[in-house]
């Protein structure tokens, strides 16, 4: 095999090179059935195993209690921004929402068109560089629901910890940070997350919701987007993305191998902070774009003294072998998304690339 290349692509991400080689080999006849996973009918035991296997894993690692459905759906968290309020928003209530940048500013317009919606914190103001103040967030006393993004991929920010919403459920988008540090889940309603960051491949969606809110889903809902159907059905109420949640189970049997979410955590601190050490050991050269408090684990955004360097930057990266280290293209800048899966090496690698640039072009 060739030198794989430093990865550090925003999603579709980095897959761990375990899981890859465990499914190539598995990829023409999955354990002894004469058959690929993709070929094999989703009623079939073998797949059924697979799926339960992977619900199985969510639950044991972020310790999701008895009283939450655990679902893997279609459509990506782009779909569960309208499924959120479609179910979960009724009549005479208020959606309560966190703008903390653009991924959430994309929930809330969702929401608008369902029914009546309150940006009730926001960080616009400051240009997304930091999460939002919620240690005091004040909720409509008639709030259905307060909903948040834990980690804004484009912006490179992440909220820290969560706040205590007492009777209110909390709904959070975790689509970039999703099993990447420990959760306490029943202090959540509900969690959603694409995979295609931390869990696997893209057409997967994990969501994790408390089961009274299930029961208490609007009516009229169209049958495809309601919660009760796919929890009902264990997610196999329609034909599901079958590789896709092959893969999740073993992403999740690979991060239990590493030390479960603890050991996890503690490697991506170690990975990005070698990028920051860098930006900020680089006498403001780099700039880095977040600030300090609202640093994320996941995205690592910074910016140089001119486009021209980044421009520079970024072709001379890619020659060097790095992916992915551009900004979206919403914001510029550079950008290295540092998932679990993105080995410590790479991020070495990086560090050593940034200094060399550094020395050559300051």
């Amino acid at each position: 095999m060739t030198k794989r290349a430093y990865n550090f692509n925003a999603g579709p991400a980095a897959l761990p090179l375990e899981v890859l080689r465990q499914a190539q080999e598995e990829f023409v006849d999955y354990k002894g059935a004469g058959m690929s996973i993709m070929e094999m009918s989703h009623r079939s035991k073998a797949f059924e195993g697979v799926n339960d296997n992977t619900e199985r894993l969510v639950r044991e690692l972020l310790g999701v209690p008895d009283g939450y459905s655990v679902m893997l759906l279609q459509g990506g968290a782009s779909t569960q921004f309208a499924m959120v309020p479609m179910n979960l928003l009724a009549d005479g209530k208020t959606a309560a929402y966190v703008n903390s940048g653009s991924w959430a500013k994309k929930a809330i317009k969702e929401a608008k068109l369902i029914g009546e919606t309150r940006v009730v914190a926001s960080s616009e103001d400051a240009r997304f560089t930091r999460m939002p103040d919620l240690a005091a967030v004040e909720l409509p006393d008639n709030a259905a629901y307060l909903h948040l993004t834990s980690n804004e991929t484009i912006e490179g920010t992440q909220l820290a910890s969560f706040p205590n919403t007492g009777a209110v459920p909390l709904i959070a988008d975790m689509s970039s940070d999703i099993m990447s540090r420990p959760l306490d889940i029943p202090s959540f309603g509900m969690i959603y997350a694409g995979a295609q960051k931390n869990l696997g491949p893209s057409g997967v969606t994990l969501v994790i919701v408390r089961d009274d809110l299930l029961e208490a889903s609007r009516p009229g809902v169209p049958t495809m987007l309601r919660y009760d159907t796919h929890a009902k059905s264990k997610s196999l109420y329609n034909t599901p993305p079958s590789f896709a949640v092959y893969m999740v189970g073993l992403v999740l049997e690979w991060i239990r191998d590493k030390g479960g979410l603890e050991g996890i955590d503690r490697l991506n601190r170690e990975k990005t902070g070698l990028i920051y050490s860098a930006i900020d050991g680089s006498g403001g050269f780099y700039r880095g774009v977040a600030e300090s408090g609202s640093r994320s684990l996941m995205n690592v955004t910074f910016r140089l003294t001119s486009e021209e360097l980044e421009k520079k930057f970024i072709q001379e990266s890619e020659q060097a072998g790095f992916v992915g280290l551009k900004g979206h293209r919403d914001v510029g800048g550079l950008r290295a998304s540092t998932y679990n899966a993105v080995p410590l090496e790479s991020c070495q690698a990086l560090a050593e690339f940034m200094a060399e640039f550094q020395r050559q072009n300051g």
